[in-house]
Formats: C-alpha cells, structure tokens, sequence
C-alpha cells in the first residue's frame, strides 16, 4: 500500500466532518472580479487515477455483503424476502435495494460506475487499511461512455450563473450519483403488499387498480390500514434522494482527508446533465427521455445499454417491468437464489426459507404498477424514472487564493501537504 493511501486510511473521522467545507477555488481558475478576484497561477491539474479511485471507491465501493432485513411478520418462519441485493456498499439503500450508480466526467472522457450487482467474495472487502481490492473492484465495473467531458455549457438554463465561472472546469472531475426509482419503487410497493395493505389512489378516492380479486383471496386485507399512492411515491422519492446525498458526502469526506479541494453542489440543470437538450447541440450523458402532453418536462428513463429503467419503453408494459423486477430477487443468479453466496454461515440453508412471489402477488404487483403508469404515463407517477438531485466536483487547491483571501485555517494540512503526499 502507497504511503498517501496509508495516510488516508488513518485520518480521523472527525477532522473530516469537522474540516468540510466548500473550497471551489482550483489551480487554473480564475475569478474575474468583486472582491475575491483572483486569477490562478498555476494551469488545471486533473486528478491522477489513484486520486479519482479512491473517491470511487468512497462513493460507489464494494464492501462485502449486507445483512439483509433479518424478519418480516408477513412470513414469521422465513427471512424476510424485501432486499433487491445482498451487495454492501458504502453508502445505505433502502431495503437493499441498491439501485444507484455513479457517472462522472474528466478532461479525458465521462464514465459510469456501476457496482450494484458486483459479487462480494467475502463479509468485509476492506480490513485493515487496505484498499487494493475494494479498487480494482471499482475499476473493473467502470465503463467509458466517450473520450469527452460532459457536454455541460457555462451559461442558462445548463447551469446557475453563480457556477458558471468554476462548474466541470478542465482539471476538475464532476461526479454524478444517479439512482433508478422505478425499481426503487418497485421494492416498496412490494414490502407494501406483502403486509397486506390496499394501495389507494388518493388523488381520486379509489383503489390504485382492479384490487378485488386480491382481496377476496385474502392477499390484502381491505380492513388494514390503506397506503397511498402519493406517500408511496414521497417514501421512495425521499430514499432516493437520500441514497445518492449518502454516496455524494462520503467522496466529499474523502476528499477532506485526501487533501483535494472541491464541493458537494446541485447547481447544474438534472435535464440538461442528463440529455435533455440534445436537440439544441447539448448532449449531456445521453439518457432516453419520453414526453406526454401531461408533463412539463420530459422524463428520464435510461440510458440504454447501460442503466435501463423497469418501465416502457424498455419493456413492453408494467407487467412485463415487475416481471424481470422478480427474476432480479428470486432468478438464476438472483438475491434469493440458494446457489449464489450471502452474510450467513450457511446462506443456502437461509435463502431456502424464502419462497418466490406467488403468480398471485405477482400479477397484483403488476397491477398497481401498471395502474400508475396509465394514469400518469410514466412510472412512478410524480417523479423523475432516474433520479439526479446533487453532484460532487472535485479540483486540485489553489492555496495560494485561500492565503490571499481567508483567514489561517481555511483549508487542512492535508491540502498542505497533498502535493508532497500524492505526486
């Protein structure tokens, strides 16, 4: 292990917590008046690929198997059947269900990495200090989608003015967490249904789809407490958006104790990051959106090839989306599938209590799935398919602009010493 990487993994916890800040001046920037200007002497610096791993790795890294929710009441003799995927990373999802994945862009192209459905060869992939392996791991679910930065103009409606003069500048690498609410949706509404609670349309005052068959089967139990539709969509909303902030502050701590300068931000226009401005010149990551005459603004869906979400126009109907959301749980190589490993001393032995979704409860997930998409068009409902709500810009400090600027103590030792430490 290099030394700046044994340094990293001794710094304390609490200086970086205590020691974050925004510190979005990098070497060959420039600002050009008020009174901070300040016109930096030094040319942009990228970050090496050490540095930009070791972020990755902080964001989006492996590290081993999670736990799993340990019991539902649903099925008292069973392990609870609610997590998408047994993969622990360093940043919580709801439920396990692990959904997002990160993009991001440099002066020599735009990236994604994708970890969620890595296989942990072991309970913890670091130990130690040792992160070689948590590394190569992020390095090997990497995939180059150009040989450009992202496609991301200094000017409105891409960006905030305040942001223009420092936003995706050469030398810096933008980070962007991207989570699928589709399936995020998908695993809640079925825990929901699961406990057996009746999805209602609380926008009309009705069930969320043809429920009456499932009822009389005893499937759900109309005299429980009924889930709406629209808090149904805030839990999954508010998990999302906080799964992505968990993966963003961990690269903005990381960076405290690399010593790089940088900022947790949400300045930049999701659509236009995204593609929607492909039309005008701006081509962004290159998602698919879709557009309905019920929607101001169009809707993410994908990116294909790469990270599809489980609705049209992916798959034919919601029926068919729930379909392979449940061959993703119970399938061949799937979170339940007893031949595949997991936490427990014996995971065949715990992933056999598990029984499949009936053809019952699936064809009732299916059903509300599918009622939400005909009322709104696109699924879910009231958001975005692919949620993008902060990014991560990290640069190399120009302390020089601190110095002539701040008061002592406005950026760590490790930003002193981070040329000594790291190149």
């Amino acid at each position: 292990m290099s030394d700046p990487v044994r340094q990293l993994a001794e710094f304390p916890l609490l200086e970086a917590i205590f020691g974050r800040r925004s510190r979005r001046f990098g070497t060959g920037m420039k600002i050009p008046s008020g009174p901070l200007a300040f016109e930096s002497q030094k040319q942009p610096r990228p970050l090496t690929a050490l540095e930009q791993s070791m972020l990755i790795a902080s964001g989006t890294g492996m590290t081993g198997w999670t736990f799993g929710v340990p019991h539902g009441p649903d099925r008292p003799d069973a392990h609870a059947h609610y997590s998408q995927r047994f993969t622990g990373r360093t940043a919580p999802t709801a439920a396990g269900s692990g959904t997002p994945v990160l993009f991001y862009t440099d002066d020599d192209g735009t990236y994604v990495t994708n970890t969620r459905d890595a296989v942990p060869s072991r309970q913890h992939e670091y130990s130690g200090g040792g992160t070689h392996d948590i590394v190569q791991t992020c390095q090997k679910c990497t995939r180059q989608l150009s040989d450009r930065r992202l496609d991301l103009p200094a000017q409105a409606p891409h960006m905030l003015p305040p942001n223009y003069w420092m936003a995706n500048q050469p030398g810096s690498t933008l980070f962007m967490p991207v989570g699928d609410a589709s399936e995020q949706v998908l695993v809640l509404l079925a825990m929901v249904l699961a406990n057996g609670s009746v999805v209602i349309d609380d926008d009309l005052g009705c069930r969320a789809g043809n429920l009456d068959p499932y009822i009389r089967s005893g499937l759900l139990d109309a005299s429980a407490p009924p889930t709406p539709l629209s808090v149904l969509h805030q839990i999954a909303y508010e998990s999302s958006c906080a799964e992505l902030s968990f993966m963003a502050h961990n690269i903005v701590l990381t960076m405290q104790a690399m010593g790089l300068g940088g900022l947790f931000l949400a300045g930049l226009n999701r659509w236009s990051v995204l593609g929607a401005f492909a039309d005008k010149g701006v081509r962004g990551l290159g998602f698919r959106f879709v557009s309905d005459d019920r929607w101001i603004l169009p809707n993410p869906v994908g990116l294909d090839g790469v990270y599809e979400g489980l609705c049209p126009p992916y798959y034919p109907d919601m029926r068919s989306a729930v379909a392979e959301f449940v061959r993703r749980k119970f399938g061949p190589g799937g979170a339940y599938d007893p031949d595949t490993e997991g936490p427990w001393i014996d995971s065949e032995r715990v992933k056999r209590t598990v029984e499949p979704y009936s053809d019952e409860f699936t064809a009732c997930l299916g059903e509300i799935a599918q009622y939400i998409y005909d009322k709104f068009g696109r699924f879910p409902g009231t958001f975005t398919t692919m949620v993008l709500t902060g990014y991560v810009q990290a640069v190399h400090l120009d302390t020089e602009f601190y110095d002539t600027h701040y008061k002592p103590g406005a950026y760590l030792q490790t930003h002193t010493d981070h040329n000594t430490a790291w190149h």
